[in-house]
């Protein structure tokens, strides 16, 4: 992996990855771009005891554009983008409409490929690798920011899910606080290594999910699986099988498996509904919108979470999709919304069983 750094016209990072070390990347941002002008503030909710986020700024954010408008594309003779080069293998740069900025952290948008109509799943394994190396590369240098305090990387996939550009790519946030997701699993980790002696959580899940009917599929390194109490119609977990606390940890032999799995993984959701062909055309169904989420240990001590270190927590990714059927979708309504306990309408050992059935060929 080369990597190569550069600047847009308004002053924003701008980060290539390429596969092949004697690529020079010396494109300029020939756009008249002002200076990116932010409001994103972080308040507390004291009743809640989380964090919202709110970036008026993000209302001029760009919708849906036509294909050959698509910011996310390589520029081209006069159509300038926000990637300067012609082409490009793997690139992250800072959003223009971030969410988090500045002392509220950072926003950074991930371009899996310069083919506007290809997907994740259209990836090579080698393509594949070189996005999981960009993402450990982002999470080790947006650790280092004063202000950041846990890295986030994910993929929002599909008009369902409220994407907005049809480019493939996805997100990486850099939050100034612990997310209240992990801040909850953290706290049940603490409460189960008390209860227990010592005893690890995210262990004994995976051990009790390995002996259990609702393995997807399983590698040396990594195994997916449908939990047993998934909150959405068809979620999986896929855990490396040596315990670490973010991407940075992982070996290279789980590095260098990982994208066969993933890629299995992501062709086997594209075929729960029969959307085979990833399209429309013969009367299937479109791809499967789903967010792919990536947790990572927070940086720090974590003194809050007695005795809890970062090591105690697991990385892992978690895949799933808003579709709960054909042509429906699974709606956060009152008491997911209202109430935050979910409903789910899909048995996870079912869930399980169709993506075992629906393996690519």
């Amino acid at each position: 992996m080369k990597k190569t750094s550069t600047r847009l016209a308004d002053g924003r990072e701008l980060v290539y990855y390429d596969l092949d070390d004697d690529t020079v990347r010396d494109a300029v941002d020939r756009r008249p771009l002002d200076a990116t002008a932010t409001t994103s503030e972080i308040r507390h909710d004291v009743l809640l005891g989380d964090s919202v986020a709110v970036a008026s700024h993000r209302q001029g954010r760009t919708y849906h554009p036509p294909a050959d408008e698509c910011p996310l594309c390589p520029s081209e003779g006069d159509r300038l983008s926000e990637i300067p080069d012609s082409a490009y293998d793997v690139v992250v740069f800072e959003n223009r409409f971030p969410s988090l900025a500045g002392d509220s952290g950072r926003c950074e948008v991930v371009c899996f490929t310069s083919d506007h109509h290809s997907s994740f799943a259209g990836l090579s394994e080698r393509q594949a690798r070189l996005v999981l190396d960009a993402w450990t590369d982002r999470t080790a240098e947006l650790s280092h920011l004063p202000s950041v305090e846990q890295v986030f990387c994910f993929e929002n996939r599909g008009a369902e899910i409220g994407v907005t550009l049809q480019h493939p790519h996805g997100q990486i946030y850099a939050y100034p606080f612990t997310t209240p997701r992990t801040a909850l699993m953290l706290r049940q980790v603490a409460a189960h290594k008390e209860a227990t002696g010592g005893e690890n959580l995210f262990d004994a899940v995976l051990e009790r999910e390995r002996a259990d009917e609702r393995i997807v599929l399983e590698g040396e390194h990594w195994v997916a699986f449908v939990p047993y109490a998934a909150h959405w119609p068809y979620e999986v977990h896929l855990y490396p099988k040596r315990r670490v606390p973010d991407l940075l940890g992982l070996d290279e032999a789980a590095r260098t498996e990982f994208p066969r799995v993933y890629l299995e993984l992501l062709k086997r959701f594209d075929r729960i509904f029969d959307g085979r062909d990833g399209g429309k055309e013969g009367g299937g169904e479109p791809p499967t919108p789903y967010i792919a989420a990536w947790h990572q240990a927070p940086f720090g001590t974590l003194e809050e979470f007695d005795g809890v270190t970062r090591d105690d927590f697991a990385l892992h990714l978690e895949l799933f999709t808003i579709r709960r059927t054909s042509g429906k979708l699974k709606f956060l309504a009152g008491s997911e919304s209202g109430m935050n306990v979910f409903i789910n309408d899909v048995p996870p050992e079912r869930a399980a069983e169709r993506l075992r059935e629906v393996a690519s060929s």
